[in-house]
């Protein structure tokens, strides 16, 4: 919520408007007084990695009356406010909604009880509302995710990770209850992340008989030598019959049925607290700037509205509109329609929710189809968190499939000198939560063991490819098509899915990996902007990996709060940095004690990183010293964050359906072999605005710039005078791109299948 306020008050007072706090919600609007303060720039410095909001929040029963919501507009008319923006769940979004359709009637009460005079019920006349949702259950439909959604998610992934670690020592069963009173989200995404064994979430009950089911899936696995079980339980987790499913129950089940050794941890107000993840500081940043732009725009015609996000795209959508369709939600699951909850859901939560279940539950051999095709899968490229994700799903959803499926050692080097081997369901096991590459990577390209590898595919009779990794995976199928004139083994389909730190892929917004490694830049920010607490005034510059594409260190300087970033697709000259210092040395004239500075690697080859310490430690001199700090291999590490066990699921699991379709395609039953040789047959799967696109890497070469291994046009530059706003300078910003009012959009069960992530 902090990134939030920050960037309506920063952003507000950008566009020249008086920004204020109310402080304590809506309790602090009605009792009026020190509770609406005017801010200025300074109020907001160094609360975005805060967690909570500095503003604070409160239940208030006062406004909810009729009396409260005068009072509360007597205080705004007082201080002349006729624009407000609202950070909360649908609660506070509907109170927001009523007062504003209640204005004017409370504006001629106060007129007649001789509180204002006529001339401020005119002046006044309209109240103009924009609604940003701040909910870590993300249950309001409309918006793909909520302010605090995700950090929850770090919070509980954190817990599992530590937690399957005892489990695993002395061979328990976990229950852990998560919150989620109504929605099942949070629930459903951390089984998704951690490959839990069972999940209970109120959308999707589970059906009768379910005791028995999940014992025997319990023993199974532990007959499979798996020496941990994880139970996910929503807080609200019901059975078909809306009777309670208590995480209390749960283990009782576990220990009479089965005398295996259980605990429950219930893990309560944690998911609420902690730093925000690097996602929720960028997405609450570009929701408040949106808000602020939504309330200019704003006319007493236009229906109150919630600024959200839809795949990486800001939309708005009519408050009111949401708020019904969140209550449908409720409805439906109370009068047990819960396939219509779920599709009421939205895309996003029906696809979590299929592709939990296919990845959970293997179905017994006799049961899986069998396709007879042979699919290989490796990992190409640099280590990014999150692959292991997409190679569990692969694997797991081509067994379901029916294919036998291999995995490859050490990329196209080890896939040339037969590093090769059949993959099982068991083998994945406990997979998503691991960093690095446990398939091994190289960056080694194909080019030169093309007559291997070919050897190789004949031999192990491959019927299909699944790459994954990054721009040499990129480079790597645009080789192997190209050779599939000399060599007939590469006449098979292939998809490459996108996972590399630096998010230098063309045909996709993101790539496995980025998000951690953003998490590890945005972290160690925090870390060194503390370092730096005392009277002395310090600048930081702060070397960030990504070849020459900016991505890390623009985010990163969003998530972080950096004054200045350098990148390499925003070309820059010396009176720029002089600039950007002589900036620096004003701001630290008031109270502002830290700076920031984020540099890409390959930027610049003149202005290193050391010559950029040094210019700004002279220029500097007498008002700030300097530091600098180079990031490196850190970022290629660590345990996934959610968001890439997520995406590198889900990105996977629609790969290997595609490859499924294409063999089935392109087998010719006369020859008794597959063979596919056109464009469409070597594919990258991409996240693009709102949805996955499959697109021939043949036709990806125009939007490519190789020598620099950058798309030609990336998304997020769009975001770069978002930042530079954010660290008050002057610049122009671009609303072509913002939100028309949209409506919210009802999707059919086939759009499920098209894929929002």
């Amino acid at each position: 919520m902090n990134a939030a306020v920050r960037a309506v008050v920063r952003m507000g007072i950008y566009v020249k408007a008086k920004v204020y706090f109310v402080y304590e919600g809506y309790q602090g609007m009605v009792d009026g007084g020190d509770n609406i303060v005017e801010v200025s720039w300074e109020s907001v410095s160094s609360i975005l990695q805060v967690g909570g909001t500095v503003i604070g929040s409160a239940r208030c029963k006062s406004f909810r009356t009729r009396e409260g919501r005068l009072q509360a507009a007597y205080n705004l008319v007082q201080r002349g406010i006729t624009n407000l923006c609202v950070i909360g769940g649908d609660g506070s979004l509907t109170g927001a909604n009523l007062f504003r359709e209640e204005w004017s009637g409370l504006l001629e009460e106060l007129a007649q009880k001789g509180q204002i005079d006529e001339e401020a019920v005119k002046k006044y006349a309209y109240l103009n509302i924009v609604g940003m949702v701040g909910s870590i259950d993300n249950d309001f439909c409309g918006t793909d995710m909520t302010i605090g959604t995700d950090s929850a998610l770090h919070r509980i992934i954190e817990v599992v990770d530590a937690i399957m670690t005892t489990a695993q020592s002395h061979q328990r069963t976990f229950v852990l209850e998560v919150m989620g009173r109504h929605c099942g989200y949070l629930a459903l995404v951390s089984a998704l992340a951690c490959g839990a064994d069972w999940v209970f979430i109120p959308e999707y009950p589970p059906e009768e008989g379910w005791e028995d089911s999940m014992c025997v899936k319990l023993s199974e696995n532990r007959a499979r030598k798996k020496r941990l079980n994880i139970i996910i339980v929503a807080e609200g987790a019901i059975d078909c019959h809306n009777k309670p499913i208590t995480s209390e129950k749960v283990k009782d089940l576990v220990v009479q049925r089965l005398g295996f050794d259980t605990r429950v941890t219930i893990l309560g107000h944690v998911q609420r607290g902690g730093t925000p993840s690097a996602f929720d500081r960028i997405l609450a940043s570009r929701m408040g700037v949106e808000a602020v732009l939504a309330l200019l725009e704003a006319t007493p015609a236009t229906p109150a509205c919630v600024v959200s996000l839809s795949g990486n795209q800001a939309v708005r959508l009519p408050l009111m509109e949401c708020v019904q369709m969140t209550q449908e939600v409720q409805k439906a699951m109370d009068e047990g329609r819960f396939v219509e909850a779920v599709r009421l859901r939205g895309r996003s939560f029906e696809n979590n929710l299929n592709t939990y279940k296919l990845l959970s539950h293997k179905k017994p051999d006799a049961e899986l189809p069998k396709t007879n095709f042979n699919v290989a899968v490796l990992n190409v490229g640099a280590p990014a968190a999150g692959m292991n994700a997409a190679v569990r799903a692969a694997v797991r959803v081509g067994i379901t499939e029916g294919h036998k499926m291999f995995a490859v050692i050490d990329g196209f080097e080890g896939f040339a000198r037969g590093k090769i081997k059949e993959i099982s369901w068991g083998d994945v096991g406990g997979w998503t939560g691991q960093g690095g590459s446990i398939l091994g990577t190289k960056r080694t390209l194909p080019a030169k063991y093309l007559e291997k590898i070919a050897d190789q595919m004949r031999t192990n009779n491959i019927n299909a490819l699944m790459v994954i990794g990054g721009f040499e995976a990129y480079l790597g199928l645009l080789e192997l098509s190209a050779a599939r004139e000399k060599y007939d083994e590469f006449c098979v389909p292939m998809v490459m899915v996108p996972a590399t730190v630096s998010n230098n892929v063309p045909g996709s917004d993101f790539s496995i990996g980025a998000d951690t490694a953003l998490n590890t830049i945005t972290d160690t920010c925090d870390r060194i902007k503390q370092s730096a607490s005392g009277p002395k005034l310090r600048v930081f510059i702060i070397e960030t990996m990504g070849g020459y594409c900016g991505y890390l260190a623009n985010m990163g300087a969003l998530a972080a709060g950096a004054d200045a970033a350098y990148i390499f697709e925003e070309q820059f000259d010396i009176r720029e940095l002089q600039a950007n210092v002589e900036h620096l040395t004003e701001k630290m004239k008031t109270s502002i004690q830290r700076g920031l500075v984020l540099r890409n690697e390959n930027c610049n080859e003149n202005y290193t990183t050391d010559f950029i310490y040094q210019l700004y430690s002279e220029e500097g001199k007498g008002v700030f010293d300097c530091r600098k700090n180079v990031l490196g291999h850190m970022q290629q590490g660590g345990a996934p964050s959610p968001f890439d066990r997520n995406f590198g699921t889900k990105i996977s699991a629609k790969a290997m359906q595609w490859i499924s379709k294409k063999l089935k395609e392109t087998y010719r039953k006369e020859e008794g072999k597959v063979f596919a040789n056109t464009d469409d047959s070597v594919c990258l799967l991409g996240m693009r605005r709102r949805n996955l696109v499959f697109q021939p890497v043949a036709e990806l070469k125009t939007e490519t710039d190789f020598v620099h291994r950058i798309p030609k046009e990336q998304w997020w530059l769009k975001l770069r005078p978002l930042m530079k706003i954010l660290a008050k300078y002057k610049t122009s910003y671009d609303v072509s791109d913002s939100g028309q009012l949209e409506h919210v959009a009802m999707h059919s069960p086939k759009e499920a299948e098209t894929g929002a992530i």
